[in-house]
């Protein structure tokens, strides 16, 4: 039985590394062509706004997770879409979905929320050699109108959310998220309206 669910997880997680490793001619990333993966449309952010207080809390106590780098796009390739769909699923796999009582924001958890799901891709992706400035937290409201937080990855591709509500990584504007706030490049304590 163990084996028989191990087999069955790896099967899925090289389907999903297929379908998005695929080159953007074929369909590439979340079914996107080649047309609409280089002229996507990039967020545009506006003024300064409040970084979420849970957040300010989790930088105090973990600063190394809120480090910013000189580097605020990644340089997207096969490899790189590889590595954050499989991040995306991974994590999505490993942290059982629970809604906290308290506002609590961490990284690596067994259960937890969606910032939580956030923080974890974020730092997976950066102890895997990506930017820290260009994996960014953001705030939206689902269509549900509830509060949600997702991991935008910025490239020279365009913005890509990395969800806990799927397994599918999307560019920002293919999403069925109301964009709210995302935090700086230059300052994760600085937060900007998505206009």
């Amino acid at each position: 039985m163990k084996l028989t669910k191990k087999f069955g997880a790896l099967i899925a997680a090289m389907s999903i590394a297929a379908a998005v490793v695929q080159p953007a001619e074929a369909g590439g990333l979340a079914g996107f062509n080649r047309q609409s993966l280089t002229t996507a449309k990039r967020m545009q952010e506006g003024r300064n706004v409040m970084a979420p207080f849970a957040f300010i809390r989790f930088c105090t106590a973990s600063p190394a997770d809120c480090r910013v780098s000189r580097e605020q796009t990644v340089a997207w390739s096969g490899s790189v879409n590889a590595l954050i769909a499989r991040t995306n699923w991974q994590v999505n796999s490993r942290i059982r979905p629970t809604n906290e009582r308290s506002d609590t924001w961490r990284a690596d958890v067994s259960s937890g929320d969606c910032e939580d799901f956030a923080l974890t891709k974020r730092r997976h992706l950066i102890k895997a050699g990506l930017p820290s400035s260009a994996l960014r937290i953001a705030v939206a409201k689902t269509p549900s109108g509830e509060g949600h937080a997702v991991l935008v990855v910025k490239t020279t591709r365009g913005d890509f959310v990395l969800d806990n509500r799927t397994n599918s990584v999307k560019l920002w504007q293919r999403t069925d998220l109301r964009w709210e706030k995302i935090a700086s490049a230059e300052n994760p304590y600085i937060w900007r309206k998505i206009v």
